[in-house]
């Protein structure tokens, strides 16, 4: 044995360049692990961002079609306090009844429609 047992330790070169190497290699690891995590959030920023979009799309539909058909049945209503007898009142129910079911139908998949769209661009924001 040529080392001194009281003398200095010595890190052999091998060891310090395992130990450079593998400081490298975790640092590369973080950051690619950073720029993952930084790139999922964006994206999940994005898609909270197309998912209140959509939700804000959405509730103007409904609010606009919950005045439409309030407007409707007031409407209605002056019409059927006018109503001289009850075949006008027949008349006019029947009347408001198909102009309402034809009005809920197309809302109805219009509101379809608009949250079909506000899930794909949420979709489509999260694959990208």
């Amino acid at each position: 044995m040529s080392e001194k047992p009281n003398g200095p330790f010595e890190v052999p070169d091998q060891l310090r360049a395992y130990a450079e190497q593998s400081i490298t290699q975790a640092r590369k690891a973080i950051e690619d692990f950073m720029k993952v995590a930084q790139t999922t959030v964006s994206s999940v920023e994005g898609s909270s961002n197309q998912m209140q979009a959509g939700a804000t799309d959405l509730n103007n539909k409904m609010l606009s079609y919950a005045e439409e058909n309030i407007a409707a049945s007031f409407d209605f209503a002056e019409k059927m306090a006018r109503a001289k007898d009850m075949d006008e009142i027949v008349k006019l129910q029947s009347e408001f009844m198909t102009k309402r079911m034809s009005a809920f139908g197309e809302q109805t998949r219009e509101i379809g429609d608009t949250a079909a769209k506000a899930a794909s661009d949420v979709g489509k924001s999260i694959k990208s």
